[in-house]
């Protein structure tokens, strides 16, 4: 199954438990939070949509356990709702601002992103996501050492991002400093483990690493 069919089977899963959910909405935010540990996984799919609607910053943390929940849609959820947290600055401004950089991203235009995510920097630089989303683009713009920089102002603000943390294993993946890659992968699969991508980053970086041994002895 490809990733688009898988995809297409979650969010048609999704809604068929949020459906049947004994509730579709919650009177306030501590009975969301309360509902994230339900027996029902369909309680806590629907919990974790609430929470990623409605929630706050601080709730980041809740939807961070279900990570490693039993149900695989229920993870798959806690992960794009951890994303929607991670994404608010709580300004509207600045997220007007982050939304015209994803479009710019989107359609291949770096510099202008760039421009976009330092300007959101420069007006909120404690909100981690900028930094993130500015070194996302830098990656991809080749511009590692700027990159890995903006990957440790991330970290510094939130220590648990494993988007950064992959992000980290690209970019050393490409510098060819594959025992690093390897380090950071690990390091966002202890905190996401439902990262089947950076799996497979893995057992590549390990693959070239044995090559790269090899070759030096």
């Amino acid at each position: 199954m490809n990733a688009l069919r898988i995809a297409c089977a979650l969010l048609a899963l999704a809604c068929s438990m949020v459906a049947s959910a004994q509730t579709s909405a919650y009177a306030n935010r501590a009975e969301a939070l309360k509902a994230l540990t339900a027996p029902e996984a369909a309680r806590r799919a629907d919990a974790v949509i609430w929470i990623a609607n409605n929630g706050q910053p601080a709730d980041e943390a809740a939807l961070r356990k279900r990570l490693t929940d039993d149900n695989a849609l229920v993870r798959g959820l806690a992960e794009q709702g951890v994303w929607a947290l991670w994404s608010r600055s709580g300004d509207d401004a600045i997220d007007e601002l982050m939304a015209k950089g994803a479009l710019q991203l989107e359609a291949g235009q770096l510099d202008a992103a760039i421009a976009i995510y330092s300007e959101i920097i420069k007006r909120k630089p404690a909100f981690a996501e900028g930094w993130n989303k500015r070194a996302t683009v830098l990656f991809l713009a080749g511009d590692y050492k700027r990159s890995l920089a903006d990957c440790d102002e991330v970290m510094k603000r939130n220590p648990n991002h494993f988007g950064a943390l992959a992000g980290y294993g690209q970019i050393y993946f490409r510098l060819e400093q594959y025992g690093k890659a390897i380090s950071y992968w690990k390091r966002a699969l202890q905190v996401n483990p439902n990262m089947t991508g950076v799996e497979e980053g893995i057992e590549e970086a390990e693959k070239m690493l044995a090559a790269q041994r090899r070759n030096t002895t």
